[in-house]
């Protein structure tokens, strides 16, 4: 997707969630948006099932209530301060929680977390996650 399409579904997508009678959700299911720029776009609703976002700026940008199943979160400083809720934050946390890393200190965090990340809307789907306890090698 370019940017200047990008540009007019943002648009629109901000008179949608004004309620103004031309506006419309945004859709972005399966968009490609690699090298989108979104910082402090308002996202909040949008369908971004599926999209790819790995090179896309979201910083600050507002997601809470977009669906981001499918999506590629983009893991560089790009994604830092975006606005999340809930059961985004749980999403994330639960991909966290399923890295395979022995780490102590991974495995400490992961713990600490374990709970919220079970509140991941497919956690029945993908598996509850249980506690795991550090077994020290060597």
């Amino acid at each position: 997707m370019k940017q200047e399409e990008l540009n007019e579904v943002l648009r629109l997508h901000k008179l949608w969630l004004r309620g103004a009678e031309s506006g419309k959700r945004a859709d972005l299911q399966d968009a490609d948006m690699q090298i989108a720029d979104m910082r402090g776009a308002d996202m909040r609703g949008a369908d971004m099932r599926g999209a790819d976002m790995l090179g896309a700026n979201i910083r600050y940008a507002d997601m809470r209530g977009a669906n981001v199943d499918y999506s590629c979160w983009p893991l560089w400083c790009g994604s830092l301060d975006a606005k999340v809720d809930r059961r985004i934050a749980a999403q994330l946390a639960y991909h966290f929680c399923r890295l395979d890393c022995d780490d102590p200190g991974y495995i400490e965090a992961r713990n600490a977390i374990v709970n919220f990340a079970n509140e991941f809307h497919r956690a029945e789907e993908c598996g509850k996650l249980k506690k795991k306890k550090f077994v020290k090698r060597g």
